[in-house]
């Protein structure tokens, strides 16, 4: 492909979300994780291959499962984005965990909401924009009694709590509603394995709707309080690949990117400023789905393939809004294939803008090591290595990649 040149003032970064990052969580997750914790460790056998159970013996250890301090970036947040700034990133994306900002319904904690204008005021101070995420699946526990997204009410108590920020956090010029809906859907109300786990096709619908009110009224809030704040989603999208076009691959593959990929950005057409797109996987149909050819695989053993990424982003151009590159990451331990997997990833990000598609960013999944939801803390993503002992960060040798690309704004 040659030399990749990015626009000038593009958005470089890394991403990360309260729950997975603060520590010291009450919310449904936290919840959740103490009460399954035996479980995901006796279930860890059956899921995961012998060379993932060798190299991660810790999957077998109840405390890998429960968040606890997590990475004490609620503490730490002024050191980790010094780091990120040392490597070259100009924004930074990271989430407001709600069940800190409204402990109890109508309540809003004052404490919680200075401290995220600490966070913001931190990297408006080091020269990095803030990319703002209002929801990341974690959820207050007076939220989930009343039914969560289950609730007719829920975009209401959803809109309460985002007028409430976007009203008192002041310098966030891009604001993320919701963060990939379709996902948060379908794990916990479709395949029932996330909080609350209900296994309910009605049921999954429902919450898809009402996340769908829940950003458009949302959206509608924050350009009442300020019409020049850009606000969108982040939205998960597959590369689905039909093999040979055949009639039944081509149908399959047309169906999974209505109802996978576009529906929910098809909702809420006129209600985005700009699309924030998240890349991890890539499915070849072929008579059934995910008939990959797993040539090179994570430590989670999901496929690596950067190609993919050049194909959703022409889907997702379809909208005609600009895109940023929200998440995109990959689990490796030993950091192997990280260089690798940012560079060749980058390569398809840099065709597709040459070929006019509006693409204003790249946030890397993720800034530091962190907990994995379901998966817990083995799965290691970060640009920053963290000894969950001790909590000392070490940058990984793909950071310093990242950064000359970034200096260079080119590859």
């Amino acid at each position: 492909m040659g030399d990749i040149k990015f626009p000038e003032n593009f958005y470089w970064g890394a991403a990360t979300s309260a729950h997975q990052v603060e520590g010291n969580q009450n919310n449904d997750w936290a919840d959740w994780e103490r009460k399954n914790a035996k479980r995901l460790v006796k279930e860890a056998g059956m899921y995961w291959q012998e060379w993932q159970q060798e190299k991660f013996p810790e999957m077998f250890e109840e405390e890998n499962y429960i968040s606890g301090v997590a990475c004490k970036h609620y503490e730490l947040f002024r050191e980790d984005f010094e780091t990120a700034k040392n490597l070259g990133h100009n924004a930074h994306r990271f989430s407001i965990e709600w069940s800190r900002i409204e402990p109890k319904e109508g309540c809003f904690d004052e404490g919680a909401i200075r401290h995220y204008q600490k966070v913001v005021n931190a990297l408006l101070e080091l020269g990095m924009e803030p990319f703002v995420t209002l929801y990341h699946w974690t959820l207050p526990l007076w939220f989930c009694r009343k039914g969560g997204w289950l609730n007719k009410k829920s975009p209401i108590y959803f809109e309460r709590y985002v007028r409430k920020v976007s009203s008192a956090l002041k310098g966030i010029r891009f604001f993320i509603t919701i963060n990939e809906p379709n996902i948060y859907a379908s794990q916990s109300y479709l395949k029932g394995s996330w909080p609350p786990q209900k296994k309910n096709f009605f049921l999954y619908k429902r919450v898809l709707n009402n996340l769908v009110k829940a950003h458009c009224q949302a959206y509608s809030v924050i350009k009442k309080i300020n019409s020049q704040i850009q606000v969108g989603i982040a939205k998960n999208i597959v590369y689905f690949e039909a093999v040979n076009g055949n009639l039944v691959n081509s149908s399959l593959e047309k169906l999974s990117d209505y109802f996978h990929n576009l529906w929910f950005l098809n909702k809420i057409r006129n209600y985005q400023d700009f699309i924030g797109l998240n890349y991890y996987f890539h499915s070849r149909i072929n008579f059934g789905f995910n008939k990959n050819k797993n040539k090179l695989v994570s430590d989670l053993g999901w496929e690596i393939y950067p190609k993919g990424i050049y194909f959703a982003l022409k889907l997702a151009s379809k909208f005609k809004k600009p895109i940023f590159i929200t998440e995109n990451g990959v689990a490796d331990k030993e950091d192997k294939i990280r260089s690798w997997f940012i560079e060749n990833h980058l390569l398809w990000v840099g065709k597709a803008i040459g070929e006019g598609i509006n693409v204003k960013g790249y946030f890397y999944w993720s800034l530091l090591d962190n907990f994995e939801w379901d998966k817990g803390f083995w799965p290691r993503f970060g640009l920053v290595e963290v000894d969950y002992k001790t909590q000392k960060r070490k940058i990984r040798q793909s950071a310093l990649v990242y950064k000359k690309i970034i200096e260079q704004n080119s590859l």
